[in-house]
């Protein structure tokens, strides 16, 4: 499902295994910790995130583990020949709490809790992180672009410009996010998405002339056929060799699926050939779009009226314009029993304690309002707390809520099934309309309340006072 070769050991940092070792010589390899997973910036300008990977993660870390060319390499690094052979038997046994695929996510909640030895928590860090980082990253674009283009479709096919193989996880994190398609199809085959593609320039290159190449084209794949109209000029020879075309399957009971525009004004372009593809009778073909587009462009052509029937995206998509990554990260909040944090001068950057839980506020008509992180044992909050402007509070006594974290692995295997990206797609689609307009909107999207309960604010600023107090010792 995951298009990867397993054991996945080395999808890790060396100084995670360096860690590993220390903790393992010195005894602690099974003591329990609790790990979150977070970010604190919000991608891609939005006001929300699309959390999406925890399937992928789910999969790899039932089969982390090592083999024998692997050990051969730690042995070579120097790593001793007893923690290789515990290294030889290793499996993760933790647990994992998580939030459901799909769903809208916001910065400094835990969106993931690993529970586990303290070696076993601390050697699935990188792979944690690339790749719940990446998907969330790309399905929070495609959830813009989906939103940009309403009901029309969208096509994934940035494969090609990705960054590596990491245009593999794209395709599935694009699909999560609402694309209904991609061209990628090693990403198709592996989790069960829809592929789809036109032609390139280099086909009708290829032949004497460009109506030759159409018409080749059609007789191979007849009521499947979509041409691409720019390879020579738009209006002047691609719309009427296609029309051409178009009377040809017609007359022999098929018909042209669609023609395709790469370039040049794509709304004046698409109003005409909208207008010559209906005066001839071809009201059913479709109109796709592509050349580098993102949500921003697609919003213009929507409001442009462009009859545009479905857009095509790569680059933007696939490498997540303009951020390129997401910052998440993957900080320890407890140790046995007892609760901890890293401390900063920054505060955004101080870290919040022990085991935790997220319970989303709703309003009386279902609308997100707020999200609560408090300490996994707190099931009642009257209110919670700005993270850095205490005097800011939210009552929450008025307001229905609902937690967010739930079981994805018990004892190093998963709960449930994997879903289908479908279904994760329509998870995301209903959480966001249950998301208010301000916080969705493109342009200075309002910021989404999340707090702390008064019991987890109380033991973060213990705990910020207990370690100053240390310091100044």
């Amino acid at each position: 499902m995951n298009g990867m070769n397993p054991p996945y050991g080395f999808l890790a940092d060396r100084y995670e295994l360096a860690m590993a070792w220390a903790y393992w010589r010195d005894g602690r390899a099974r003591e329990p910790v609790v790990f979150d997973y977070f970010f604190r910036k919000l991608p891609c300008e939005s006001g929300y995130a699309l959390a999406a990977g925890f399937p992928v993660l789910a999969e790899l870390l039932e089969e982390f583990a090592y083999d024998d060319g692997q050990l051969a390499r730690l042995e070579q690094d120097g790593f001793a020949a007893d923690f290789l052979e515990a290294l030889r038997t290793f499996r993760f046994q933790g647990s994992v709490q998580a939030m459901v695929e799909g769903e809208v996510v916001f910065p400094l909640e835990p969106v993931l809790r690993v529970e586990g030895g303290l070696m076993e928590a601390q050697l699935v860090e990188t792979l944690v992180l690339n790749v719940l980082n990446f998907q969330t990253l790309i399905a929070t674009k495609a959830a813009r672009c989906r939103q940009a283009a309403g009901g029309r479709g969208l096509s994934e096919f940035g494969l090609r410009r990705a960054q590596g193989m990491g245009g593999h996880w794209a395709s599935r994190a694009a699909c999560v996010g609402g694309f209904d398609t991609t061209s990628n199809l090693a990403a198709a085959l592996a989790f069960g998405l829809r592929a789809s593609g036109t032609m390139a320039h280099s086909y009708i290159q290829s032949y004497p002339s460009e109506l030759a190449a159409f018409r080749r084209y059609a007789a191979v794949h007849g009521s499947n056929t979509i041409l691409l109209l720019d390879t020579y000029d738009t209006l002047a020879s691609g719309l009427p060799n296609a029309l051409q075309v178009a009377g040809e399957l017609k007359a022999r009971g098929e018909s042209l699926a669609g023609v395709r525009l790469d370039s040049g004004d794509l709304a004046y372009l698409a109003r005409r050939v909208r207008s010559e593809l209906d005066a001839a009778g071809f009201n059913e073909v479709r109109i796709v779009a592509s050349n580098q587009l993102d949500e921003h462009v697609i919003r213009s052509l929507v409001s442009q009226e462009a009859p545009i029937d479905l857009f095509g995206l790569g680059t933007s998509i696939a490498v997540g314009q303009p951020d390129g990554a997401l910052d998440g990260i993957y900080k320890l909040a407890q140790v046995g029993e007892t609760p901890c944090l890293k401390l900063s001068e920054n505060p955004a950057k101080t870290s919040l304690p022990g085991r935790k839980q997220v319970t989303r506020y709703r309003d009386e008509d279902g609308r997100f309002v707020a999200d609560a992180i408090h300490t996994a044992d707190e099931s009642e909050m009257r209110r919670m707390i700005h993270p850095f402007a205490p005097a800011k509070q939210l009552d929450l006594t008025h307001l229905t809520g609902e937690t967010l974290l739930h079981p994805l692995m018990e004892k190093g295997r998963r709960v449930l099934p994997a879903v289908s990206i479908s279904k994760s797609a329509d998870h995301a689609r209903r959480r966001l309309r249950h998301l208010p307009d301000e916080h969705r909107r493109f342009e200075n999207p309002h910021v989404y309340k999340v707090g702390l309960s008064e019991k987890l604010h109380a033991l973060r600023e213990k705990l910020i006072t207990q370690y100053r107090n240390r310091l100044q010792r």
